[in-house]
């Protein structure tokens, strides 16, 4: 089986980090612009795309920081996504942690791209 590489984008998020994290961490949060559906049962989250399950565990979560979800179905793979802050200014980042075969990072970055854009037309920022 091919390994897969790591992949780190970010982006630009209008919104404060406490709002953000509630998105970012909680299932229905998650369900507004991540997955079709997130359901937390007996300390799993279940993320559904297109009626497929794709079961993870939140391994590491700090407050309006970061939470880091792995899959269960395809270990040692993770997500993270970490709010990052500007001393500054203030502007706000998402960076995301992703894995995906070389084959498919092009695509997988679309797909990011899409579902970023999902938040921030929920977020009011777009």
């Amino acid at each position: 089986m091919a390994e897969k590489r790591k992949m780190q984008l970010e982006y630009e998020i209008k919104s404060s980090p406490k709002i953000l994290y509630s998105f970012i961490s909680e299932p229905n949060g998650l369900s507004q612009w991540f997955a079709d559906d997130v359901v937390f049962r007996d300390n799993k989250y279940n993320f559904i795309w297109d009626n497929e399950t794709h079961p993870a565990k939140l391994v590491n979560a700090k407050e309006y920081k970061s939470v880091k979800f792995a899959w269960l179905d395809d270990a040692p793979y993770y997500f993270e996504l970490e709010i990052l802050q500007d001393e500054l200014t203030n502007d706000l980042a998402l960076a995301i942690t992703d894995f995906a075969l070389e084959e498919n990072e092009a695509e997988r970055k679309l797909i990011w791209n899409n579902q970023i854009q999902y938040l921030l037309s929920v977020l009011g920022g777009a």
